[in-house]
């Protein structure tokens, strides 16, 4: 299993910088380790955005090796990241514009993100982690403080071992440029496809009611746990729902199935307690613990208590907790419903064709993130779709 949640959940710049972890759902160990994925593979990029030409389109292509925060260069070499990178105004330049970003290749990187910013240059400082090593401090678009927060980026999310190819598109922090990958290999695959019109049609979406303020013009659409953290969204938006799940489930018992197995939960005093392959313990959380898969409900990544946390915090998020006693629930009718529905994560998996998207941190609980994975890939392409 790998855990998404430091990679995905972060709230701030600082710790992007230093809490990178692995792209990919928990579905990695499935792969057949005789299969070994090309030490660089051919990447991509296509620019249908139909309002930013090439010279004002700019790439970073960032990630681990071999323990180090990497960067990649336009000949494909992964260079270390370096103090000494950042220059007099106190930013590293490690753009690759897209009209020279011709015969990319990825070579092997953990924790790998693909940002692309139109119309300006990101600023990426190079700084010091918790354990003396050179990192970087990563854009929060969501932080008005932020440098980064007036240029119009967005990211997609990789791994890429000698096990094969795990990629993503990603809504758990914010939602901005339209982006969609599509994998080569032993199969042909494509996540993150919006359907026409759908990044308008977000930013219609949730311009009423309590996500209006997430809106940033038409830059960005923040997510709601990040919504919190600046003033923009309640801070007690879920609480009446978990307070109905909560008095549901100290009636009857809530049945949940992992890979080791099924889970028997009641509620104990102010915890849901599961028994079953082992005993489990979740103190009832807060709107924001929800959102962000944190806090009561954070998942180690374990076999016995991530499993059943991240099902819970995929549940808490649908809205489906609370009507379905044996989780995880499946049936995507049956997600978003009442007056405490997430409507950013719904608007989220509208728009795409498919319907998966990755809207927060475990998404792909029961199948419904924009993620795909190939142990034999041939070629990667990133697509920058229509703004309108």
């Amino acid at each position: 299993m790998i855990s998404r949640r430091k990679l995905l959940g972060g709230t701030t710049a600082a710790a992007a910088a230093t809490g990178l972890a692995l792209a990919g759902g928990r579905t990695m160990g499935g792969f057949n380790a005789s299969s070994v994925a090309s030490a660089a593979l051919p990447l991509r990029i296509v620019n249908n955005t139909g309002e930013f030409d090439d010279t004002s389109v700019f790439l970073y292509v960032l990630g681990e090796k071999d323990g180090q925060r990497v960067w990649l260069t336009p000949e494909g070499e992964a260079r270390p990241v370096g103090l000494g990178d950042n220059r007099q105004d106190g930013f590293t330049d490690y753009a690759i514009p897209l009209s020279d970003a011709r015969g990319l290749h990825l070579p092997h990187m953990d924790g790998g993100r693909i940002y692309t910013a139109l119309g300006d240059k990101l600023k990426f400082k190079a700084v010091t982690d918790g354990t003396g090593k050179a990192a970087l401090a990563y854009p929060a678009g969501w932080v008005e403080s932020d440098p980064n927060y007036p240029v119009l980026h967005d990211w997609a999310e990789f791994t890429f071992q000698d096990t094969g190819m795990y990629c993503n598109t990603t809504a758990v922090d914010m939602f901005s440029v339209p982006l969609s990958l599509a994998l080569k290999g032993q199969k042909r695959q494509t996540a993150g496809k919006l359907r026409p019109g759908g990044r308008s049609r977000a930013f219609k979406a949730l311009a009423r009611g309590a996500f209006a303020d997430l809106i940033v013009d038409d830059r960005r659409i923040i997510a709601p746990g990040h919504g919190i953290d600046a003033g923009k969204f309640p801070g007690d938006y879920l609480d009446a729902y978990i307070d109905e799940v909560w008095n549901t489930y100290s009636t009857k018992d809530l049945t949940v199935t992992t890979d080791q197995g099924e889970f028997k939960g009641r509620v104990s005093g102010s915890a849901l307690v599961f028994t079953g392959p082992g005993t489990v313990t979740i103190e009832k959380p807060t709107t924001r613990d929800v959102l962000f898969c944190d806090g009561a409900l954070a998942a180690p990544n374990d076999q016995l208590g991530g499993p059943v946390a991240a099902v819970i915090g995929a549940a808490l998020n649908r809205t489906t907790l609370a009507a379905v006693d044996r989780q995880p629930a499946t049936d995507p009718g049956r997600f978003h419903q009442g007056r405490s529905a997430h409507e950013y994560l719904k608007v989220m998996h509208q728009i795409n064709e498919d319907g998966k998207a990755y809207g927060f941190a475990f998404d792909d609980v029961a199948g419904f993130a924009s993620y795909v994975q190939d142990s034999a890939p041939t070629e990667m392409t990133l697509t920058l779709d229509p703004m309108r």
